[in-house]
């Protein structure tokens, strides 16, 4: 079952949200009467594949202008 819950009350209970969307529950966040979006878990056999880690190219990492500037 998914939860209605509100965007604001999702900004300040951030926290708590991420933790039960961790313990497996969905919900749709509504502002002023209307769906926004679904925050929904990950399915555990989802695999993120790490493509370049900008870390590794320049400490910190690299602004996403510098990015885009190159493309």
């Amino acid at each position: 079952m998914e939860n209605i819950i509100g965007l604001k009350d999702l900004r300040q209970n951030m926290a708590d949200y991420t933790k039960k969307v961790q313990r497996g529950q969905s919900f749709i966040v509504f502002k002023q009467s209307k769906p926004l979006f679904k925050v929904i878990p990950l399915e555990n056999k989802e695999e993120w594949e790490e493509i370049i880690d900008f870390t590794k190219i320049k400490k910190g990492g690299i602004s996403i202008k510098e990015i885009l500037s190159r493309l």
